[in-house]
């Protein structure tokens, strides 16, 4: 398919994913039973849940990396887990993911990983590659030097943007993110949701956020998805705050939310 022609097909629709009745079950453990979640092209959103709700799983099964046990996962028109090898290929050029500390591979400078999907994906030359990687690594605020080093020579908060530089590597039109403020400290937090909000404002992506994170959400996400009882709840953060689900109120009103938003007021 030609750009243009993959550009207006994929701009058509107002959706970017789809997930209808989704079971997910591991042994006579049920995770997800009937969970149904459009994300709109173009949204921040932001998911959340209690211990053992499945995010992380959720996650997985919409980029194919782990099959649900029932119901159905559009990404981009494509049916995740009814599409062919070459489809799935295909769907895995307009995605990108950020798994949790970056997942970089150790042996790999920054710019060598930022370029594995190139490689995968691409037929490029390695001067073409070498300048696409420095790109990315200005796009996500690191110096030009970060591009030679080893993953183990950068700080946590380092590891996350090139490991974000990487999910950007072939322009995606989606983003998934796996907890990425996780043990950045607030400064450090609060710089990555900026750079997130930034980057989807300049680029037009659609973001995909599992997070835990109570100033992430009121900082950049657009609505929330809250795993709850198997099933999801979505909203608005304001619009959740008034549910009278106990879990909903608890995480929102809870002692570390009125700590979060007492220090947000100082």
């Amino acid at each position: 398919m030609a750009q243009n022609e993959k550009n207006s097909a994929r701009d058509d629709d107002p959706i970017a994913i789809r997930i209808q009745g989704i079971k997910t079950q591991f042994g006579t453990q049920v995770i997800h039973d009937g969970l149904s979640l459009d994300v709109k092209r173009g949204e921040v959103i932001g998911v959340v849940g209690g211990s053992g709700t499945g995010k992380s799983v959720l996650l997985r099964e919409i980029v194919g990396l782990q099959r649900p046990s029932g119901g159905t996962i559009e990404l981009l028109g494509t049916d995740v887990w009814g599409a062919s090898l070459e489809e799935r290929n295909r769907l895995r050029t307009r995605i990108g993911v950020l798994f949790q500390d970056g997942a970089l591979f150790s042996s790999l400078t920054v710019a060598e990983n930022i370029q594995v999907p190139m490689r995968e994906h691409l037929t490029l030359s390695q001067t073409l590659m070498d300048e696409l990687a420095a790109l990315k690594i200005k796009m996500v605020g690191l110096s030009p030097e970060a591009g030679s080093k080893l993953p183990s020579q950068l700080s946590g908060g380092m590891r996350k943007r090139a490991g974000l530089a990487r999910a950007l590597a072939l322009d995606p039109d989606v983003v998934f993110l796996d907890e990425p403020t996780a043990g950045l400290d607030p400064i450090g937090a609060a710089a990555f949701d900026e750079l997130i909000r930034s980057l989807q404002g300049s680029l037009g992506l659609t973001v995909f956020m599992v997070t835990h994170d109570l100033d992430s959400l009121a900082a950049i996400c657009d609505r929330i998805a809250a795993l709850v009882d198997k099933k999801v709840t979505v909203g608005t953060m304001a619009q959740l705050m008034e549910s009278d689900n106990p879990w909903l109120q608890e995480y929102f009103h809870g002692p570390r939310a009125r700590a979060a938003s007492g220090m947000a007021a100082e």
